[in-house]
């Protein structure tokens, strides 16, 4: 399983998906039959975390061959990421809580063993072993494994969302501390997802059998509350000379009609980053910024957090594609207050839209997604 880092051939993944494989997706979906057989899921989702090509245009191109009641599910599974962005945005305490809950949390030895792929468990250790190799998991696995993780062996849900962030090539703020929260029982209140051996059995096509698990447990208890924050971005309709892009939104299509002096595109090394993120990470995303860099024609260039550091310190005002609430949004926060700096954040009109409808659970948005796709004639 091999991973590309520019959006033409990840054009070409999403193209081949849609011509080949998505009339699998609704009935076999949640199977995970290995890193060698991933037909019945798209694995589009590494390019979809970094943006190299959009949920509304992957939603497009899906909808230009199938009418919505072929490919719902899958439709659906691509606006999870969407809602699960809006929902942070609502609610941007949530990520700064986790991150403080982390500097708190220690590393016992039954969290390196698990870390390590050394339980008792064995298909615990082959999905340790298969994220770091592969730096992806089936998404049903990830339920799996989380919860394997929370309620097995007893760990804390804030390091196991830090392990899937270091590992993941599509490890994205919103969908990966949500979806550990929502294993948890914390994001759904009282609602906790309990493996049980006859579902890994299922659904890894009888490769574990038997497997020994906790199957009973109560949802972990987490009393904070968080109220719903009115998303303030601030932005206006005059450009600066120049744009920072940060590697989770390298889309920029949508920029064409405005023109910059210079583009810089931005990693954050992990000197600047609260989650520490794999070589192998690291590396995915440099290349990824190094193919927009080939692949575009307009003038730019790539920056670490350290030499954005030092551009701001002499350039206060600058336009910046949203990043969204995460690891991208923290350092520039910081920044703006350290070096008193005015920003302009340029967003994509469908994010706005649709994050409006995050405001309550998902069955709510879901629910809103025929009037999303007709507002942007998607469908």
């Amino acid at each position: 399983m091999q991973f590309v880092t520019s959006r033409s051939k990840a054009l070409d993944k999403l193209n081949k998906f849609i011509e080949s494989d998505i009339s699998n997706y609704n009935t076999k979906r949640n199977f995970d039959f290995g890193v060698t057989n991933r037909n019945n899921v798209s694995c589009l989702s590494p390019y979809i975390t970094h943006r190299l090509i959009t949920e509304y245009e992957t939603t497009k191109l899906v909808l230009k061959k199938y009418p919505f009641q072929k490919v719902d599910k899958f439709i659906q599974e691509i606006f999870w990421r969407v809602y699960w962005k809006g929902w942070l945005e609502l609610r941007p305490k949530v990520w700064s809580d986790f991150i403080e809950d982390l500097k708190t949390i220690k590393e016992d030895e039954n969290y390196l063993k698990a870390i390590n792929g050394e339980t008792e468990i064995e298909c615990f250790n082959d999905w340790v072993n298969e994220l770091k190799n592969f730096n992806y998991l089936h998404n049903h696995t990830r339920m799996l494994f989380a919860s394997i993780w929370i309620f097995t062996l007893e760990l804390s849900w804030q390091k196991g969302a830090e392990f899937f962030m270091k590992h993941l090539y599509d490890g994205d703020a919103a969908s990966n501390t949500l979806s550990w929260r929502w294993v948890a029982g914390i994001q759904t209140k009282g609602k906790n997802y309990l493996a049980q051996p006859w579902n890994i059995n299922k659904f890894t096509n009888n490769k574990y059998k038997d497997v020994k698990l906790k199957e009973t447990a109560l949802p972990i208890i987490d009393k904070r509350e968080y109220k719903i924050s009115p998303i303030q971005i601030n932005k206006n309709d005059e450009l600066n000379d120049h744009l920072i892009i940060f590697e989770n939104e390298m889309h920029v299509e949508f920029l064409e009609q405005k023109k910059y002096k210079k583009i810089y595109f931005v990693l954050l090394g992990n000197e600047n980053r609260s989650v520490k993120l794999s070589t192998k990470v690291i590396d995915f995303k440099k290349k990824i910024i190094n193919s927009q860099l080939n692949e575009n024609n307009f003038k730019a260039e790539f920056l670490d957090g350290n030499d954005l550091i030092n551009f701001t310190k002499t350039s206060k005002s600058f336009d910046v594609i949203y990043p969204t609430i995460g690891e991208n949004f923290s350092f520039l926060k910081r920044l703006v207050k350290k070096n008193n700096l005015n920003i302009n954040f340029i967003t994509r009109k469908e994010d706005e839209f649709c994050w409006k409808f995050s405001n309550k659970g998902y069955f709510n948005f879901k629910s809103n997604i025929p009037i999303i796709l007709s507002s942007f004639k998607l469908n």
